[in-house]
This record gives C-alpha cells, sequence and structure tokens, in this order.
C-alpha cells in the first residue's frame, strides 16, 4: 500500500446527506458551517467562491474545486452579490438578519424557490471519522481548482441521476459515488501538484526513499529500524536518513512514529477495538507504550480520546468531520 493509498482509505461516507437546492439569480450563499473541507462543481453557467483572505475565485463549468478549512466562505452567481441565506452547523439555514429560513419541497432531496429556478445546486455532506485523512488535509492548498475535461464528468453525471432515483440501497450508492469524485479530484492534484504536493507525497517516486516509505506503509506494525530500511532498499543507514529527511521533511523514525499514532487514531473510533488490541495492529508492544506515545503525538491518552465526541476533536456540521459537496448549475 501507498502512503496515498493509506490516506484516501479512510473517507467513507456512511448515510450522505444529500440535497439539490433550486435557486434564481441573484444569490449568495454565506458559509458559516465549519466544514472542513468543500467540493464545488459547477456544471452550467458561472459562480464565484469568495474567501475573506483571497480574491473572488470564478469556476468554469466543468471546474471542481475544493475549500480547505473551516473559515467561512462565500458561494454566489456574482463577487458582488450580497449573502441572502446563511449555512450554519447542522445544515440550520437563516437569513443574513437572523431569520429561519423555510423552503419548499420540490420532490426526491430537492428544495427551492420553485421547479423553475435558473440555479440547481446539488449538496451532500457526510461523516469522516477518520484521522488517516487529517495528514492529508493538512498539506491542501486552502482553496484548489480542478480544471474542467478532467476526467470527473462522468461521476458528476452519475450523481445528478442518482440523485433522483429511489431505488434499493440508494443511500450507498450516493456515498460511494461521493468517496469516487473525492478521491479522483485529490489524486489528480497530488499527481500534478510539483511543489505544491507534500513531501511524503513527491518521495514516493524516489527509489530510496518512495521504498521506504511503501514498506512501512505495507507493514506498520513491524519493528523498523533505520539500518533494517536500509538494508532492505540497499544503501547505508546514514545515506537514507539523509536522503528521507530532505524529501520528506522529518526523519524515518519520526515519520513512522506519526503515521502509527494516525492509524491508532481511526481505529480507537471503532467500538470494538481494545487499545491492547489497537497497540498490537500499528506496532506497539502494549497497551501501555502505546499510550505514552499517543499522549505525546495527541496531548491526550487514547482512553480520553476514545471518549471524546468526535465533534470535540475537528469542527464539523453533522456528526463528525464531515465533507460538503456542492454540485452548482444553470438550467
Amino acid at each position: 500500500m501507498d502512503a496515498l493509498t493509506g490516506l484516501l482509505d479512510g473517507p467513507r461516507a456512511r448515510g450522505a446527506f444529500l440535497l439539490r437546492s433550486i435557486l434564481d439569480p441573484p444569490w449568495s450563499l454565506r458559509i458559516r458551517d465549519r466544514s472542513p473541507l468543500s467540493l464545488i462543481t459547477l456544471v452550467r453557467g458561472d459562480a464565484w467562491i469568495i474567501k475573506d483572505d483571497a480574491p473572488a475565485t470564478r469556476i468554469a463549468p466543468g471546474d471542481v474545486a475544493v475549500v480547505n478549512g473551516t473559515e467561512a466562505y462565500t458561494i454566489a452567481d456574482r463577487p458582488q452579490t450580497p449573502p441572502q441565506i446563511v449555512i450554519h452547523p447542522g445544515q440550520r439555514c437563516e437569513s443574513v438578519d437572523g431569520t429561519e429560513m423555510t423552503f419548499t419541497d420540490l420532490g426526491v432531496r430537492t428544495w427551492g424557490a420553485g421547479p423553475d429556478g435558473a440555479t440547481e445546486m446539488l449538496s451532500g455532506t457526510y461523516q469522516m471519522h477518520s484521522e488517516v485523512s487529517r495528514r492529508l488535509l493538512d498539506a491542501l492548498p486552502g482553496l484548489l481548482i480542478r480544471p474542467a475535461g478532467a476526467g470527473d464528468q462522468a461521476l458528476i453525471d452519475l450523481l445528478v441521476r442518482e440523485m433522483a432515483a429511489t431505488g434499493p440501497a440508494q443511500e450507498l450508492v450516493l456515498d460511494r459515488i461521493l468517496d469516487l469524485l473525492l478521491v479522483s479530484v485529490l489524486r489528480a492534484w497530488l499527481a500534478g501538484a510539483d511543489d505544491g504536493a507534500p513531501g511524503w507525497h513527491r518521495a514516493q517516486a524516489d527509489p530510496i526513499v518512495g521504498a521506504a516509505l511503501r514498506s512501512m506503509h505495507e507493514d506498520p506494525a513491524y519493528g523498523w529500524t533505520v539500518a533494517e530500511l536500509a538494508a532492505r532498499v540497499g544503501v547505508s543507514r546514514a545515506s537514507l536518513a539523509r536522503r528521507f529527511t530532505e524529501m520528506v521533511g522529518e526523519p524515518p523514525m519520526a515519520y513512522l512514529g506519526s503515521w502509527r499514532i494516525t492509524l491508532a487514531a481511526d481505529l480507537l473510533r471503532q467500538e470494538d477495538a481494545t487499545i491492547a488490541a489497537v497497540a498490537r495492529r500499528v506496532g506497539y508492544g502494549s497497551a501501555f507504550a502505546l499510550s505514552a506515545a499517543f499522549k505525546r503525538e495527541r496531548g491526550v491518552s487514547p482512553q480520553d480520546y476514545r471518549r471524546r465526541p468526535a465533534e470535540s476533536v475537528v469542527p464539523q456540521r453533522y456528526r463528525g468531520d464531515v465533507l460538503w459537496l456542492t454540485v452548482a448549475a444553470h438550467g
């Protein structure tokens, strides 16, 4: 398993919230839901993303934008359109003066001003309890635009089609489409990010450091040492340590320790996993050893961490870490 596979294996929707919104220009939504990540794609027409700390950015038809971070931002038909609706945590909607908003039910997963509105927007959120994805989210820029024609249109079309369906296992189908779209965008960005990609991703192409990374990710529970990794990739211990630190940004054992704790944090969210079992799976000889390392890395013990609700770990909109996906279209 490579490093990217390990990171992208975490986000899996479970009963994602999906909704089609139909609006008429001028429209402007102020997003204050504290969601850690947002995906926005325009099917037809124009839209703008306005972040408080950056110039307004236009989204062209077929583009997919990723907004990373919990800071408030605005999505509008034009940069000049003032916000009309504010979206708070829990999908609570208010007008800018604080009045609770109510909308017309327009059918399956659909609401809005009326069936003939010029702007159609599909939104979906899902829980991301996995701590594995946190390392990847930390590496993303605040705003990432994936150009149209880069291979996501089939997934967007499928999402639009399935949103209107009511067949068996419909929620499961929609969950998996969201997962695929997320993975497609992030994988494409990492493949072409060059200097903007995190060091661990760029290092995967290196014949020495990449091989060491793959060894650690394929078997994190093994008792790796720098000497053993160096022997496996055919270089001296000093050479591997120097090259790994230069390319990844931290020494091999520091990277391995952080990766093990990241995996442990994910596993601790599973109700049937004991701390001792988690320790064995991520390379610690006992629950005590894991607890000491976990507290050094995260500032809390595994027991306290797993007792804390997911909401207290990362700000979110529903129950746990979430993702908000919006598909906007002018019809």
